[in-house]
């Protein structure tokens, strides 16, 4: 975690020192009236704002406008392309920047509008496929990919999973590479989802960017892309810095968000490795995790 804070003797030791603190315990109130201690509100969607059934509960939408009353701003950094999260963003009233695509995109909200696209090489995508199916050994990996924006249709294999969404599409291997792509998504129904990550990375290393973001999901990014990146750019054009943003994760591909942030939270669902840096553990997505830290620096004394 960024410390620039580290002198603040306001600031209690256990967080100063980024140790995990448990839930219930303050954080500190602001400094000056009328200046919330965290003026950036960054979360992940999937298994962070949202709970199982894709939605925000009433809870989460209220600490949300507590947010936005205090003057702060809510940053949402998912690892969906801009097209996948679009109805999400819109449910929620959501207006401003957002960061997607594991911070591959920028997008405008307001204007539905995409500023800043990477796209990825396909031949270069092929090559890093292969050489992570030799370095396992255990035959060929399903496989998907994401199309170029503005379009990120999501296409894959006929085995890519058991229970392919009608919206998705579906295409013979070697069709994955007929058109631009942002990136491409591995997993193997027999292989551990670390040990298809940890070969992609190691064949992959300073070539692509490799993130896994959800069980079954390994993805392959343009190389240096991450959320971190994407925050880094979204932020800039806000006016914040790391020590005024708190950040919401559940998946190793949040490592860099919270890592960027001056203050990160792991949700209680949250997989062993985000909650090993986070600064805190809040209750489950299910429990509404987000809302309970916001009422808790947002909500009126």
């Amino acid at each position: 975690m960024h410390t620039a804070d580290t002198a603040d003797a306001s600031v209690p030791p256990s967080i100063r020192t980024g140790a995990a603190v448990a839930p219930g315990v303050l954080l500190p109130r602001p400094r000056t009236a009328g200046r919330p201690r965290f003026p950036l509100v960054a979360t992940d969607l999937d298994g962070t704002l949202l709970r199982k059934d894709l939605t925000v509960s009433p809870r989460t939408r209220e600490a949300l406008a507590l947010v936005r009353a205090a003057g702060a701003r809510h940053l949402v950094a998912t690892g969906r392309p801009a097209a996948s999260c679009r109805e999400f963003l819109v449910a929620i009233g959501y207006r401003g920047l957002a960061v997607c695509g594991q911070g591959a995109q920028l997008y405008d909200a307001s204007a539905d509008r995409l500023l800043v696209s990477a796209s990825l090489d396909r031949e270069l995508a092929r090559s890093v496929v292969a050489r992570t199916e030799e370095a396992l050994g255990a035959g060929p990996l399903e496989l998907a990919v994401v199309t170029a924006a503005p379009e990120n249709r999501f296409v894959v294999t006929a085995h890519f999973t058991d229970r392919r969404r009608p919206e998705w599409g579906l295409a013979e291997r070697e069709e994955l590479w007929a058109a631009p792509i942002e990136k491409v998504l591995m997993r193997h129904r027999t292989v551990a989802d670390g040990l298809v990550a940890e070969a992609a990375e190691r064949v992959g290393a300073g070539e692509v960017a490799v993130t896994h973001s959800e069980k079954g999901m390994i993805e392959v990014l343009p190389a240096g892309t991450d959320k971190a990146v994407g925050l880094q750019l979204a932020a800039d054009r806000m006016g914040f810095t790391p020590a005024e943003t708190i950040a919401f994760g559940d998946m190793p591909n949040d490592i860099p968000l919270l890592g960027w942030a001056g203050y990160g939270v792991a949700m209680g669902n949250a997989h062993p490795e985000l909650m090993a840096i986070a600064d805190e553990v809040a209750p489950s997505h299910e429990e509404d995790g987000v809302a309970v830290v916001l009422e808790r620096l947002f909500a009126h004394p």
